[in-house]
């Protein structure tokens, strides 16, 4: 019985503590939503909204973001779609960073959602 209890115990105050876990951290200001060209021109790692809509599909998780300034490659792991199913139609919100390399200038996306 005492087992139980302490057994019942431990679940739940790991239950409330990643509940509050949950509710913690920063809730102020965070990306600003930017345009393709000011991200083009924006250091590496630097985070990033952008808004539009995926052109389409490049392969190895890479698609072609288009917004009213242009174009570019995003990078959306697989596991960011979460069942969400987007066409060239969709204007959707990409959360990310600026991932520069030597001759080409990406956005690694952390987060997607539909508009």
């Amino acid at each position: 019985m005492k087992r139980g209890l302490l057994a019942c115990s431990i679940v739940m105050l790991t239950f409330i503590g990643s509940f509050v876990n949950a509710q913690e951290g920063f809730r102020g200001p965070g990306p600003d939503v930017v345009t393709v060209d000011a991200a083009k021109g924006l250091r590496d790692d630097y985070p990033v909204i952008l808004k539009g809509k995926i052109e389409r599909f490049l392969g190895d998780e890479k698609y072609l973001f288009t917004d009213e300034t242009g174009s570019i490659i995003v990078e959306i792991d697989d596991r960011l779609w979460r069942g969400l199913s987007v066409d060239q139609n969709d204007m959707i919100e990409i959360t990310g960073e600026i991932d520069r390399g030597l001759r080409r200038i990406e956005i690694e996306a952390s987060g997607i959602k539909k508009m």
